[in-house]
């Protein structure tokens, strides 16, 4: 039988971890669900959006998401494909709700970009990119929806290259990209996979000669489509970058692959040389160094916390992301922050809501934990080390502010609970007026829908009615400085100063200009628009 370490050493190199990011409705979750079909985790692809029909995609759990048809929190999904443990985070599209997709990030190590084919890059895809790229993750590019008029492949390319900064590799190409999509090219293979809309799927033609020059591709597709496709792919070879895995690894060349999730063209293919590609779990920094994922003890940190996802037993789950080591059912470990020993008695994995009880785990997995409120987003948890402490997860700074109270007061204690766990969780910011009770309470969001699934989630989680009052903030600034007393402070007359939950001073500003105002009069501080540990 092999040694602890040559298991973990085993585990670690079958593991896969990554979140899929991109803009709302690029077909995010639908790539999502093909994947897991492949993977078996699934029998049938629902239809994302079918209200009609009650089909809801197997990672949209919460209530409100069936309603919407979008993703408001990550999911956390595992399932294995060719010996391989996959772990997706399934993260919201909604850029409402970027900063969960923000935390979930750290959790990862590779990301698929998601882009719609006709409409390119868009703004929500760019933020989520540099979420990326400041942490230099390698980055693999699906253009989905080829089966419809797309955008000019070499224009993609381009549009990558200068809006996002990367240099790009087509790991296949596409043929017919004004609505008469015919196929793909796959260049490492030398062969066209014909795209079959009728079938869902695909077929494939293999050049005997390995080279797009084999006249079996001329009679197949063409003549129009085969000139432009030997035109194409000759520029590719002289002009295109070059394959580099090094430079896929260090998040400076994107791999791009063509398909279409709905028709799960593509997919399988992508899949398969994806997890040929993309990087086993790695070194995670911490207060002390790397720390090897190979390693016999036990780390990880908490990147999510979600209440509820079971309404009938009115749960708290805390997301642990597993670093090195190995994780049995029952273990005791050192919690960093509270400085206690803990036991993990009922770790769960996750299928969207489904759950099942987890035996064992290891470095790249991420299993839920029962939290009677002790974890909070950015925790350690640490098996031998009780100096260890990962790095913390940025807090981004709400655009959104507004004051909320209990519309009912006499449920004042359950709107309290609903707002301390809803704020632990990180779906909400909660920050209170310096000098002022209770009332003085100011929820803040990255996006103005937070507020609507607030609403939501106080009524039919904690049975609170609430009354918004919104505010005119658009920025949050932390003040960073030795012994300073924000009430002595050179301010505009619309700041106003608030603490975090962790007694952290923080400035609202309404504009910009307040903020300069602010900076020019006070040489003694600085102000921070994202908050990590202070």
């Amino acid at each position: 039988m092999p040694d602890l370490k040559e298991t973990i050493c085993n585990e670690v190199s079958r593991r896969k971890t990554f979140a899929i990011i991109s803009h709302p409705d690029a077909g995010k979750t639908t790539l999502t669900e093909k994947l897991l079909l492949y993977g078996g985790a699934i029998r049938l692809a629902g239809s994302v959006k079918s209200r009609k029909a009650n089909k809801h995609a197997v990672s949209d759990w919460m209530e409100i998401e069936k309603q919407r048809g979008i993703s408001v929190t990550s999911s956390v999904l595992q399932f294995t494909y060719n010996d391989y443990c996959i772990n997706i985070l399934d993260t919201p599209g909604h850029q409402d709700f970027s900063e969960d997709t923000y935390r979930t990030l750290v959790a990862a190590d590779s990301a698929v970009m998601l882009i719609d084919g006709a409409k390119g890059v868009e703004a929500q895809t760019i933020k989520l990119f540099h979420v990326c790229k400041m942490r230099g993750i390698p980055i693999f590019t699906f253009v989905n929806k080829m089966d419809r008029a797309s955008k000019d492949p070499f224009e993609l390319m381009e549009e990558i290259e200068n809006v996002l900064g990367i240099r790009s590799y087509p790991m296949n190409w596409p043929i017919g990209t004004e609505g008469d999509f015919k196929g793909v090219y796959n260049r490492s293979k030398a062969q066209i996979e014909l795209f079959d809309g009728g079938n869902h799927g695909q077929s494939t033609v293999s050049s005997t000669i390995g080279s797009v020059n084999d006249k079996v591709f001329a009679d197949l597709l063409g003549e129009h489509h085969y000139n432009k496709l030997c035109e194409e792919i000759e520029l590719l070879n002289l002009a295109g970058d070059e394959f580099d895995k090094k430079k896929i690894m260090s998040g400076e060349l994107t791999p791009i692959f063509f398909g279409s999730a709905m028709t799960n063209f593509g997919v399988q293919p992508f899949l398969e040389e994806f997890l040929n590609l993309a990087p086993k779990p790695g070194f995670k920094k911490s207060s002390i160094g790397d720390v090897d994922p190979e390693s016999d003890k036990l780390t990880g940190f908490i990147f999510k916390i979600q209440a509820n996802m079971n309404p009938t037993h009115r749960d708290r789950i805390a997301f642990l992301r597993i670093c090195s080591g190995k994780f049995t059912k029952g273990m005791g470990v050192y919690h960093v922050q509270s400085k206690k020993e803990i036991r993990l008695a009922q770790p769960t994995q996750f299928m969207a809501q489904e759950r099942t009880i987890v035996e064992e785990a290891y470095p790249g997995d991420i299993i839920g934990l029962f939290d009677p409120g002790i974890f909070n987003i950015g925790d350690t948890l640490s098996e031998g080390n009780s100096q260890l402490k990962f790095d913390g997860i940025p807090i981004f700074p709400a655009e959104h502010f507004a004051r909320v109270t209990a519309s009912d007061s006499m449920k004042r204690k359950q709107f309290q609970k609903g707002i301390m766990q809803l704020s632990e969780e990180g779906a909400i910011q909660t920050f209170k007026q310096i000098d002022i009770g209770i009332e003085a309470l100011i929820i803040g969001a990255v996006g103005a829908l937070q507020f609507e699934v607030l609403e939501y989630r106080l009524k039919y989680e904690y049975g609170v009615d609430i009354k918004i009052q919104h505010l005119p903030f658009k920025h949050a600034r932390w003040i960073i400085g030795e012994n300073i007393d924000p009430r002595k402070l050179n301010l505009t007359s619309s700041t106003m100063i608030v603490e975090d939950n962790e007694k952290h001073h923080v400035l609202l500003f309404e504009n910009e200009w307040s903020i300069r105002w602010a900076e020019e009069r006070n040489k003694d501080i600085s102000l921070v628009d994202i908050a990590t540990n202070f």
